[in-house]
């Protein structure tokens, strides 16, 4: 599976969690020897500002933090690329899915997800979308951006309960008709991680569903990553659910 990195994702560009040292290692030492590693380019400003405002790209880069942001929204737009042909994961930060048009908080600036599927959109690659966000926090970011556009299904599990979780990723997978099918990969809701629910496992399981949805319906299927703190765990999950989404094309 292609997966997309850039070195300067190692970098430490802010104070906040998912900035921290070591969080990139992880994913990418679990991900060594699973995945062929292509470098993305930043996304172009046109991309940016198909998502954002004139006022909010200023303020971010005012803040310092434009070329990381612009590299990561690069990472996202790459894989959905790619992702039409066959699953594939931008393994990117800052996040993203907090990311409003003129407004950012959660530690994101950009919103990742939005800048790919306008991107896919404006190119004519598609023309309906489904999006599963499964970091424990929800993504208002992707919603108050692409719900409003009227082609974008969007899916934030909040079920208390492991089966309760999958079985709503199911049922709404099931039912769902897109072009591409995106997946807001956040990994903090893991039983080690912040949100103390989910199990390694059940990533792998969530990325196969996703890409079985995608391979029936004749979709293209991609991930981002969010969140995930605990760095001890977050390259586990993430690398179950890469293989899930492999597995789910394969099969």
């Amino acid at each position: 599976m292609k997966v997309f990195f850039h070195q300067d994702f190692y970098r430490v560009y802010t104070s906040d969690p998912a900035a921290a040292a070591g969080r990139m290692e992880s994913v990418v030492s679990a991900l060594e020897g699973e995945a062929d590693f292509l470098e993305p380019a930043p996304a172009s400003r046109e991309e940016i500002l198909a998502a954002h405002t004139p006022a909010h790209v200023r303020q971010v880069e005012t803040m310092g933090l434009y070329g990381i942001a612009a590299l990561a929204a690069g990472g996202a737009v790459a894989a959905a690329r790619a992702g039409m042909e066959a699953p594939a994961f931008a393994a990117i930060r800052p996040p993203g899915h907090h990311a409003s048009a003129d407004s950012a908080w959660g530690f994101c600036f950009f919103n990742n997800m939005a800048v790919a599927l306008l991107s896919l959109k404006n190119q004519g690659l598609i023309q309906t979308a489904h999006v599963l966000d499964f970091d424990l926090h929800f993504g208002d970011g992707n919603v108050n951006i692409l719900k409003p556009l009227g082609w974008v299904s969007i899916h934030n599990p909040d079920a208390a309960d492991r089966a309760g979780y999958l079985d709503q990723v199911e049922q709404e997978l099931s039912v769902a008709e897109a072009d591409v099918f995106a997946v807001s990969a956040g990994f903090d809701n893991h039983m080690d991680d912040w949100g103390g629910t989910l199990a390694t496992e059940d990533y792998q399981e969530m990325g196969r569903m996703a890409a079985a949805a995608a391979k029936k319906r004749g979709a293209g299927c991609f991930g981002v990553l969010e969140g995930g703190y605990n760095h001890a765990m977050l390259g586990q999950n993430a690398l179950a659910f890469v293989k899930g989404m492999q597995e789910g094309w394969e099969g």
